[in-house]
């Protein structure tokens, strides 16, 4: 699960992702759950595929919410589940897929026996495309409108550097501790999963490759 990342300069998201200057609402350089955040969709309302940069609450609002704070957390989506999840199924069912640019994201490591942070970065230099979902919800008193979206996750037990993180469960085996990763869509893909059918989109779900790392121990994070 990760609940800490920083957001690109709108500029740096435009240039990287090749998306016009739309002048969104700003948002704070660290976003932690329920912060604005950008995302980048498939346009609403347009005849012909094109990317939009969108700013949004970093923590999905289902259809059927009554208010947009939640009662529990959905900053991070299984992608296991995203297909019977209530929360969820109905964003993966229409294609409301989103890529979140980040140029870093936090993942607390515990092979200390305590909250280390660590930084993951790219080695390259590039920032970060993660998988996402995103949803539109209109409040029945106001009718405000909250755009939002959340961040998937795939199980990591098995990956060198992820299965690493998060505090170890005493009741489960090394091997079924559920450690969470999120996922990174390559360049190439960002248009597939915007655009494709669920089931082709699903074939984009994969771990990212270790190499893909620059990951070492943080400062702690300031209090949100």
């Amino acid at each position: 699960m990760c609940t800490r990342y920083i957001a690109p300069e709108v500029g740096d998201i435009e240039r990287h992702w090749q998306l016009g200057a739309r002048n969104p609402p700003p948002w704070a350089p660290e976003i932690y759950p329920r912060y604005l955040g950008p995302f980048i969709r498939a346009a609403r309302d347009q005849a012909l595929f094109e990317r939009e940069l969108v700013v949004g609450l970093w923590s999905l609002v289902p259809w059927f919410a009554k208010s947009a704070r939640l009662a529990y957390p959905t900053s991070n989506a299984r992608a296991e589940e995203l297909a019977a999840k209530a929360s969820y199924k109905q964003p993966w069912a229409r294609g409301q897929r989103c890529v979140i640019p980040a140029r870093a994201f936090y993942e607390p490591c515990w092979e200390t026996g305590r909250h280390v942070p660590w930084c993951m970065r790219r080695a390259d230099g590039a920032p970060w495309g993660l998988a996402g979902l995103w949803n539109r919800w209109v409040d029945p008193a106001s009718g405000e409108v909250v755009e939002s979206y959340t961040m998937l996750t795939l199980n990591a037990d098995a990956h060198p550097l992820m299965r690493r993180m998060h505090r170890p469960d005493p009741k489960r085996p090394p091997d079924r501790q559920d450690k969470r990763s999120v996922i990174p869509i390559a360049d190439a893909d960002v248009d597939l999963w915007l655009a494709a059918p669920p089931a082709q989109a699903a074939t984009l779900l994969r771990l990212p490759a270790p190499e893909l790392f620059d990951a070492a121990p943080a400062p702690a994070a300031p209090r949100p």
